[in-house]
């Protein structure tokens, strides 16, 4: 297997007139800050305290009509329905609307739409069902900013419509009655990268406030800070970025987390082998807790996470947890077929081409996401894998830095029935006899946008560090910074010239290089997760350059510093 090739790219030194305005702080972790974008004292302290000031709700465009909408429907007791997204932040978003609602004394009832009978967003189908059950008000969390026909369908049925999303804004806004979106245009509201649950929680809080419900307020017992711990499972799940305001929320919502545990989320962490004493992090959201969540919309309905996310005892949850761990076990399975095939499709392919868009009729459409991002993170490509079914193709887009997915996709919207995400990923659906232009003009635009000759994965270094300074002390304050995630990265070193005292591969298959390494002074552990592959290109006495994060590796009551090595390459 050829050793992939990857691009060093480590930040320059802050200037030295920097490190002299925190004089109380370590060096390294100043440099860290600053690699970050936190120069100013007063954001170096912000970020270190978990501190977002300016966070009235009230900023968020939209927000008033939402709030005086809502709070009508609460008081006059009209029926509210929470259409919420089939993915980790739409459920818990939707959780957390449907429990707020509820303490509050309205008359809530959540829709989450199926995957694969109706795909993402608002659909004229659905709302007519609403209005026929005699639904008042829809609200949706983590979707409709793009749903334009539909929102206007809607409001021909009499429905007051409020549209909650954080995707990127399309050229035109949905005619609803209130549309909260810190990325549309003239929206005061100083931090853009709420998730979908994160908005909802906004929503919640100017809820909390309104005193038109002070009433009904007193007789709740529901706090907003109950539903932080949504806040941080829907924003991690969702690689929204740790920082700002995000930073600051899921903070608090893992502080809730560690402290007391939904009886749904204690099932799913026991199903997930994850000891109840064992400290929860953004690391545990991101493996063990998000992908049991995601799991349910993407092989059958999302309404089993949204159950267990609600759910009141433990007897109640065991089988929910339990029917979420055998569906995340069947996704795994499902994910490695579809990469399969859809890699064997790229190898075929002898066109070298900028962009890899990848069909099938077998593929399910619940993993082709995760299929894409596999793609794009091996060949370091814009991938899209899709599901062709009889008329239509639904798919989802996963991209490099260099190329803005959903901007593409703009330049192909008369093509497109629907579309919407982010800069790196999104969902589509496109009708079969469009599916050659929607390939051709991808190809096209890829290849006037794109440079093959830079296309290389980056691994961003934070600085050289040189391991004999360094002491359980730093490592501690290291990781002080987290939580760790999109948009705050784990903090990456490089050391270069580390003599190799030991290796071995070591994991299903050898798929992990376990190493003991010498700095001149002491020896390191070391663990190089999916490397390999290096066992017999490097050996014994052998000198390398190692990037890596710095850890604890804690073992039979011991607790050792240890190398979480990125990447290597033998020293020159």
């Amino acid at each position: 297997m050829p050793i992939p090739l990857k691009r060093w790219e480590i930040t320059p030194r802050a200037p030295d007139s920097h490190f002299t305005q925190f004089p109380d702080l370590p060096p390294l972790i100043v440099q860290i800050l600053y690699n970050r974008g936190f120069t100013a004292p007063q954001e170096v302290r912000d970020f270190l305290a978990h501190r977002w000031p300016d966070d009235n709700p009230l900023r968020l465009k939209g927000m008033p009509q939402a709030v005086e909408r809502l709070s009508q429907a609460i008081i006059k007791q009209e029926p509210i329905a929470v259409y919420g997204d089939y993915d980790a932040d739409g459920v818990t978003a939707t959780a957390l609307m449907m429990q707020v609602l509820t303490a509050l004394g309205g008359q809530p009832q959540a829709y989450i739409p199926n995957r694969f009978d109706e795909g993402y967003g608002l659909n004229n189908e659905a709302l007519a069902e609403l209005a026929e059950r005699g639904v008042k008000v829809v609200i949706t969390v983590d979707c409709g900013i793009r749903s334009i026909d539909e929102v206007a369908y809607g409001n021909s049925l009499g429905l007051d419509i409020i549209i909650t999303d954080h995707h990127t804004v399309g050229q035109e806004i949905p005619p609803a009655l209130a549309v909260i979106n810190p990325k549309q245009p003239e929206c005061a509201y100083p931090f853009k990268e709420l998730a979908g649950v994160g908005l909802a929680y906004k929503v919640a809080q100017a809820l909390f406030h309104a005193d038109v419900l002070k009433e009904h307020r007193s007789q709740s017992n529901l706090h907003e800070n109950n539903l932080l711990d949504l806040v941080a499972l829907g924003t991690v799940a969702d690689l929204a970025p740790l920082y700002g305001e995000n930073r600051k929320l899921v903070n608090q919502g893992l502080h809730w987390l560690n402290r007391s545990l939904r009886p749904g989320l204690a099932a799913l962490m026991t199903q997930g082998n994850v000891g109840s004493n064992k400290k929860i992090t953004a690391g545990t959201i991101g493996f063990t807790i998000g992908p049991r969540l995601n799991a349910a919309g993407r092989l059958d309905s999302a309404l089993a996470a949204y159950q267990l996310l609600m759910v009141k005892n433990g007897p109640e949850a065991t089988p929910l947890a339990t029917e979420l761990d055998q569906q995340n076990k069947e996704r795994q399975r499902l994910t490695e077929y579809t990469v399969q095939i859809a890699r064997q499709a790229v190898l075929a392919d002898k066109t070298h081409n900028l962009l890899h868009f990848v069909c099938h009729p077998d593929f399910n459409p619940g993993v082709v996401g995760l299929a894409a991002s596999r793609l794009s993170e091996e060949f370091y490509r814009p991938a899209l894998v899709a599901t062709q079914g009889p008329d239509v193709t639904r798919g989802s887009a996963r991209s490099i830095p260099e190329f803005h997915i959903t901007e593409a996709l703009d330049q192909c919207a008369d093509l497109l029935v629907r579309y919407g995400g982010h800069a790196a990923a999104a969902g589509f659906t496109v009708e079969n006899e469009k599916l050659p232009a929607l390939k051709e003009r991808l190809m096209d635009i890829a290849q006037n946008s794109l440079d093959i000759t830079q296309l290389r994965p980056t691994v961003s270094i934070d600085g050289e560090v040189n391991l004999r300074g360094v002491r359980p002390d730093l490592i501690e304050t290291i990781s002080s910074l987290q939580p760790f995630g999109y948009g705050n990265p784990t903090p990456r070193f490089l050391t270069r010239n580390l003599r190799i005292k030991y290796r071995k591969t070591v994991g299903l298959e050898g798929k992990h290089l376990k190493l003991v390494l010498h700095d001149g002074r002491q020896t390191w552990d070391g663990i190089a997760f999916r490397q390999g592959y290096w066992l017999d290109k490097v050996h014994v006495s052998q000198n390398i350059d190692v990037v890596y994060s710095l850890e604890f590796n804690e073992w039979n009551n011991q607790r050792r510093m240890q190398l979480n090595i990125k990447d290597l390459r033998p020293s020159e």
